[in-house]
């Protein structure tokens, strides 16, 4: 007869301080998996309220699920503990590159962002009750003696966790990427696993469960490297998928993803999967954008946004335009504009009249010092995400508006009147609502179909003109600007209330358009 198990031994003091360092590490992984995934809910589908809160409501309620699940694996605290630690590690470490392959696959990714906000959720739910019964094992505790231990588990996670928010945003995600930085995560993750298994818990496990770890911990390394050194190929298979022409240059940064395509000399950018512009007829966006407003012949001229110089390029055509304030978040489209897109714009962004400022357009309205500018000309992303939404909004025009010199106009970008109507009248009431005198008008761009625009200024509504000293164009003369400003019966002007701040509805307005 089998003799009965002996009760494993209690961990000393060294070895419950390293095991709460491995606690800490498990937590930061946790975390990094969490945002992760919030990153890739951004990057794929936008990032709109629904999918943050499927994100994070779905893994709070996982944490609770996972430690319920632990409940009767208590007894064996020490060989599911490790296990556990394997298949977070392996399972986290993988989501990456799951949710970007099956998003470029299969055209909706939204299932294996709830399976693995489910399964991370649950393992990491199970952690807290296991590790508990481990510290606590073989010691005789009382009721303050189980809340130090609970108190030092607990600073432990929540340190851990500030660790893993802090690595994702300034070192995993702009150094290794999406896909690399979820599985350097793993490797840590299986690291810490190795470190119990075969040093913390050594006496908690027999030889069986120690040699079963071990074997588990090599294959999950193993299709972890393997998932590291084929990153770069997976990437690149799935990103091809999402694009019809052959891609030239692709990066994430800090903000987006940026991908530059090129197939026969038409070059396109896209921003998160957008299209930003085509080399073929980008010259009748953007002349459409800026010549309105450079009708007064403007001396100071300020960009929100365009990081790819397009619209820089052609304010400096205007012989009036003495000084060019650009200003772009991303520091990696200002590069790409600098390098694989100087050709297009003529490297209107290193031109002496130009001054760059890397800023959040909102953030640098507001905090701005300094005089005021003779045209405004807003060429921002559509906001088809919160963050975007904001630089959509009342305030923001609001803030945009106090720039201009009196006299002044405002142009902005505003979407396609045809294919999200909702979105690009909601611009027109929202500029309109900064007390603004608003123009809208439209043209057709080949790339992007029907697309319109907002001219503006203090008082009554702008006239649509050009200066007698504009330079020569490709696409836009009078006759085009007059009839931009008429809309046909099919898609009349709408009456909408504006976006803001604490109610941002043109990014809803975005989403309803596009499922049209």
């Amino acid at each position: 007869m089998e003799p009965p198990p002996l009760e494993p031994p209690a961990l000393g003091r060294r070895a419950r301080v390293l095991l709460l360092a491995a606690v800490a590490a498990c937590a930061a992984c946790g975390l990094v998996y969490e945002l992760a995934l919030l990153t890739l809910s951004a990057s794929l589908t936008g990032g709109g309220i629904t999918e943050t809160s499927l994100i994070v409501a779905g893994f709070v309620a996982a944490l609770g699920l996972g430690a319920l699940a632990a409940k009767p694996l208590l007894p064996h605290a020490a060989p599911v503990f490790v296990g556990v630690e394997v298949a977070l590690g392996l399972v986290g470490g993988v989501s990456a590159a799951a949710l970007y392959v099956a998003f470029t696959f299969l055209g909706s990714s939204t299932w294996v962002l709830v399976v693995a906000t489910a399964a991370i959720g649950m393992l990491v739910g199970a952690e807290v009750p296991l590790l508990m019964t481990l510290l606590q094992t073989g010691r005789a505790t009382d009721a303050r003696d189980t809340g130090k231990v609970l108190a030092n588990l607990n600073a432990a996670d929540y340190a851990g966790a500030l660790i893993g928010g802090l690595a994702w945003p300034f070192l995993l995600l702009p150094f290794a990427g999406l896909i690399r930085g979820a599985a350097l995560t793993g490797m840590v993750n299986l690291c810490a696993a190795a470190v119990a298994a075969l040093f913390l818990l050594r006496g908690h496990l027999r030889p069986a469960a120690r040699a079963l770890s071990l074997v588990a911990l090599l294959l999950a390394a193993a299709l972890l490297g393997g998932l590291l050194v084929n990153s770069s190929d997976i990437e690149t298979t799935s990103r091809q998928r999402l694009y019809p022409d052959p891609i030239m240059f692709a990066q994430q940064s800090q903000y987006q993803e940026i991908v530059v395509t090129d197939r026969g000399g038409e070059v396109r950018l896209y921003l998160d999967g957008d299209l930003q512009f085509s080399s073929t007829d980008e010259h009748r966006y953007t002349e459409t954008l800026v010549y309105p407003a450079l009708s007064r012949d403007p001396e100071r001229v300020l960009v929100l946004g365009g990081g790819d110089g397009l619209v820089a390029r052609e304010a400096l055509r205007q012989s009036a335009v003495r000084e060019v304030v650009q200003v772009e978040l991303d520091p990696a489209v200002l590069e790409l504009g600098n390098t694989q897109l100087r050709d297009l714009n003529g490297g209107a962004l290193q031109d002496e009249r130009v001054t760059v400022v890397v800023a959040d357009a909102f953030r640098w309205l507001r905090d701005r010092t300094g005089g005021g500018f003779d045209a405004v000309i807003v060429d921002l992303p559509d906001p088809d995400t919160p963050a975007l939404g904001r630089l959509y909004s009342t305030e923001f025009y609001g803030l945009a508006a106090a720039a201009l010199n009196p006299g002044g106009l405002l142009a902005v970008q505003s979407g396609s009147p045809y294919s999200t109507p909702d979105a690009y009248w909601r611009t027109v009431s929202s500029v309109s609502s900064a007390g603004l005198g608003v123009t809208p008008y439209h043209v057709h761009v080949p790339s992007f179909g029907d697309w319109g625009f907002v001219l503006a200024q203090a008082g009554s509504p702008p006239a649509l003109e050009l200066s007698a000293t504009a330079a020569p164009r490709r696409f836009l003369d009078p006759a085009t600007l007059d009839a931009a400003a008429i809309f046909p019966p099919d898609r009349p002007r709408l009456d909408l209330e504006p976006s803001t701040l604490d109610r941002p509805r043109i990014v809803d307005d975005m989403r309803r358009g596009y499922q049209r």
